[in-house]
């Protein structure tokens, strides 16, 4: 668990800053950005620009690179958090074989995005010769060494990956937060007494406050070391419940209304959330070209969430039917300790993982604030304050839409999209148009349809959602 760190990258640094030597992610939290420099004249040919003799990996300097299983095990855990739990609710939403099939392409369409992003990251750092970029800096880049109308809007480009990437995790949160209340609501309810979900959501934002002050990833090593066996120990118990006395597939929509696969498609991207962390794990390889490949940590790791993440929706959806809820730990069974124990277990599990998920917009936003002052005091004050208006925010927002489904759905529609369907492509088109395509003309095309359905999927994945939200005993 240890190996967590390089996950959580700050994307504060300003781009223009000197060129510094690439830093240990993982002991150097604080200082995980790897700083570019470019000194590429504005109207200079993009041709000249390419590198061929450079290989960015050779020139990576890390004491501690990551071994092709420590990467693994991180983009599994970077993929499989909330939504798997959701999963049903999507087949809900799509039917029981639209969701089947959709969930495969999905799966297979987001591992594309993201070789598509670590191919334009290793072409971008050979024109720069920088060693590594991050998410934000291939955006920026890809714009700043493109097409010479475009390259004003790379800061822009910068900007906006970061605002999605912040506004992704703040989403992440708010599930985190409405998830946990919504869980030991239904273990209360059954043993004591009925109460509002935004009492539970308001007892959990006490003990949430003084966690997310803990500034050091490390100390949290341990806790994050429990949620994961208490995450697999849910999971497993969960599909024990779901495999037990299955009806028959007829019983179940094969194919769900048109009108609902939008909110399939929010909570199906937002399930494949893990494009954020594609770039800090090929960067902290000892084998970085170990990465891609068909039989590549990427293509292994992602084949096993897709398989994981449809058999999760497919098995619960066909249990529980139209019945299934935003998560499918609440459809066990009430009256059974082993189903109580689960939503427990789950609940713990995910209120410990929030400051993971919590430390990369605060390191977004907390650089900004602390800025702002001079003294150290006034430094750490506001620093401790920032971080408790931002887990009181997640709070406010989980308790104005106190329904897990439609918030994962707009979440994914909104900011997962936008990340793993519409970014990698425009990108990609980007950042080889100077250079032209050759022979390979299709993959212009192949990208312009991957950005339309991004795009689709994007608006009215976010309309579907909204509506539910505002209405949601509508059909």
């Amino acid at each position: 668990m240890s190996e967590r760190q390089p996950l959580l990258r700050s994307e504060s640094n300003d781009l223009g800053s000197s060129t510094l030597p690439r830093p240990d992610v993982r002991n150097s939290p604080e200082n995980v950005l790897v700083n570019v420099q470019s000194e590429v004249a504005q109207g200079e040919n993009t041709d000249s620009l390419v590198q061929p003799d450079y290989n960015p990996s050779m020139h990576r300097s890390l004491e501690h690179p990551t071994s092709n299983l420590d990467t693994m095990i991180h983009l599994l855990k970077g993929n499989v958090g909330t939504g798997i739990l959701a999963m049903p609710d999507a087949f809900k939403n799509a039917g029981l074989y639209m969701g089947l099939f959709g969930t495969l392409i999905m799966g297979a369409v987001c591992t594309h995005c993201m070789h598509m992003l670590v191919r334009c990251s290793h072409e971008l750092s050979r024109r720069i010769q920088q060693p590594s970029l991050s998410f934000s800096e291939v955006g920026y880049w890809s714009f700043e060494t493109g097409p010479c109308t475009l390259r004003r809007y790379g800061y822009v480009a910068r900007k906006m990956i970061t605002t999605f990437l912040f506004i992704t995790q703040i989403g992440f949160c708010c599930v985190y937060f409405l998830f946990v209340a919504l869980n030991v609501k239904e273990v209360i309810d059954h043993y004591f007494i009925k109460l509002d979900v935004r009492i539970y959501l308001m007892l959990v934002l006490i003990p949430m406050v003084p966690l997310n002050l803990v500034r050091n990833l490390k100390y949290l090593t341990p806790v994050s070391l429990f949620a994961a066996i208490l995450t697999v120990t849910g999971l497993a118990i969960s599909f024990f419940y779901m495999l037990q006395d299955l009806p028959s597939a007829d019983t179940v929509k094969p194919l769900a209304s048109w009108s609902t696969l939008p909110l399939y498609f929010g909570t199906a991207i937002y399930a494949f959330e893990g494009i954020g962390v594609v770039l800090p794990l090929e960067n902290n390889m000892k084998t970085p070209e170990d990465f891609g490949g068909m039989t590549g940590v990427l293509n292994t790791s992602m084949v096993i969430v897709a398989t994981l993440y449809t058999a999760v929706g497919f098995f619960g959806y066909l249990k529980y039917g139209d019945g299934v809820k935003g998560s499918i730990t609440l459809n066990l069974p009430q009256d059974e300790i082993l189903s109580q124990l689960v939503r427990v277990a789950m609940a713990v599990a995910i209120f410990l993982s929030y400051s993971l998920q919590f430390y990369v917009p605060v390191n977004v936003v907390e650089p900004i604030i602390q800025n702002q002052f001079d003294t150290t005091r006034a430094r750490e004050l506001a620093s401790t304050s920032t971080r408790i208006a931002l887990v009181t925010f997640t709070f406010i927002l989980a308790a104005c839409i106190p329904n897990l489904g439609p918030i994962i759905s707009l979440v994914g529609a909104v900011s997962s999209s936008t990340l793993a369907l519409i970014a990698p492509p425009v990108i990609e088109i980007i950042t080889f148009w100077p250079v032209g395509f050759g022979r390979y003309n299709w993959i212009m095309w192949k990208d312009i349809f991957i950005l339309i359905f991004g795009l689709c999927g994007f608006f009215f994945g976010t309309y579907a959602s909204i509506a539910q939200i505002l209405n949601p005993s509508a059909d």
